[in-house]
């Protein structure tokens, strides 16, 4: 799979364009900028977002991807300012809707806690995505681009593509009629 269909495909996956993704066909061309919001602790926060999209079972988690390192990387190079703004300020009403809805923060709350407040903004991204027009070019909801990130950076990281996906290091031929069972896991490439 090339990095235009891996677009494609979570974009298809999370049901709205991929922000960024002029800069993600191209690459990031952008200047490196300072990490400034991107502490310590904003990471091990996008760990437990990205660890309640993608939870450990008997293959390891979005943790386990060090995604928030990845989101960080993704959010400071490639996104423009508004997309960045609308990301960290998406952050700050994740965990305001977490203390609002449950009394606690996102990193305290429980693991079916989590997924009923990600479930509810999944919700609440539809909609606001819909109302995105040529007219109207904000950018996507900022649960979108978490949904996103994640999902690109766990199935592209070492941890996704070897211990999530079946993985062949050296690739044999090409079988277009290689017999599928169900409950199988996906090849990575």
């Amino acid at each position: 799979m090339n990095r235009r269909e891996l677009i494609k495909s979570i974009a298809f996956l999370t049901g709205a364009s991929v922000v960024g993704s002029s800069l993600y066909l191209s690459g990031c061309t952008m200047e490196p900028k300072d990490t400034g919001p991107f502490t310590r602790k904003t990471i091990r926060y996008l760990n437990e977002v990205g660890e309640a999209i993608i939870p450990a079972t008997d293959t390891p988690g979005a943790k386990a991807a060090k995604i928030g390192e990845f989101m960080k990387t993704m959010v400071s190079n490639c996104y423009t300012d508004l997309e960045r703004q609308a990301f960290l300020e998406g952050l700050e009403s994740l965990e305001l809707y977490s203390k609002e809805s449950k009394g606690k923060g996102f990193e305290k709350c429980t693991a079916a806690d989590k997924v009923e407040i990600l479930q509810q903004l999944a919700i609440e991204a539809k909609e606001f995505n819909r109302q995105r027009s040529v007219e109207n070019p904000v950018p996507v909801h900022y649960f979108t681009m978490l949904k996103q990130l994640t999902l690109w950076g766990f199935f592209t990281s070492e941890t996704g593509m070897t211990q999530t996906l079946r993985h062949l290091p050296v690739p044999g031929r090409y079988d277009g009629n290689y017999p599928y069972k169900i409950g199988e896991r996906a090849w990575s490439e």
